[in-house]
């Protein structure tokens, strides 16, 4: 007798820690899904729009556009980034430029080699993104020219949600709140795989459906490539 309750207590602690692994995973699990709900579900709307969008031809509705010039003040800006803090202003727009991209001078493309003068040159080329998801404003300027062409974009609800799922016009913070997303997502989906495992008996059932799921995916991810 005292030979099987010394056994039972050996064989105890093995399966109180298994149980105490599986509790912790089912907790953090619920909490991490929690917190990336709203999230996720934005994602998830959004990701459906525009993965079928293509295929099915579907517009971001009701977005307004707008093609204009604004002119430059004299002195003209010398640099791009004076440039986006003066179309900020101008513009009155609540947020600095988030990408400025410049094109340096280089020779037109249509110009003649081997020729004794020198090739017409193609001046420096400067564009800015600036707003935010619910309006985007694109400015393109030559340097040189006294004016800038600019258009602007005011999106409706999908074409924000849309943007939002892009991270179009959205500041650094809004993109590592996106990683933590993404992080969850990681967790979630390798924590259901233990809850599974540890709690479902019919192991080789969820292998196979594991190994056909990877099968199918793989397959339609290389079968654009051969095309």
């Amino acid at each position: 007798m005292a030979d099987a309750v010394a056994a039972a207590n050996v064989s105890s602690p093995p399966l109180n820690r298994r149980l105490t692994f599986v509790r912790w995973v089912r907790k953090t699990h619920g909490w991490f899904g929690l917190w990336g709900a709203l999230l996720g579900l934005m994602t998830g709307v959004s990701g459906v729009w525009l993965n079928h969008r293509a295929v099915m031809k579907l517009s971001l509705p009701d977005q307004q556009q707008a093609n204009t010039q604004v002119a430059l003040p004299d002195p003209r800006p010398q640099t791009a980034e004076e440039m986006a803090a003066w179309l900020q202003q101008a513009l009155k727009l609540d947020r600095p430029a988030n990408n400025i991209r410049v094109e340096r001078a280089r020779p037109v493309p249509w110009a003649e080699r081997g020729g004794e003068g020198k090739p017409a040159m193609q001046p420096e080329r400067w564009s800015f993104n600036l707003g935010g998801p619910n309006k985007v404003v694109q400015v393109e300027y030559w340097v040189g020219n006294t004016a800038a062409n600019v258009r602007m974009t005011d999106n409706g609800f999908i074409a924000t949600l849309t943007n939002f799922h892009k991270g179009v016009g959205m500041p650094v913070p809004w993109i590592l709140l996106i990683d933590t997303l993404a992080g969850s997502l990681i967790f979630l989906s390798v924590s259901g795989a233990i809850l599974w495992w540890e709690t479902n008996r019919r192991r080789r059932l969820g292998v196979a459906i594991f190994g056909t799921a990877v099968a199918v995916t793989i397959g339609l991810a290389v079968w654009p490539l051969q095309s």
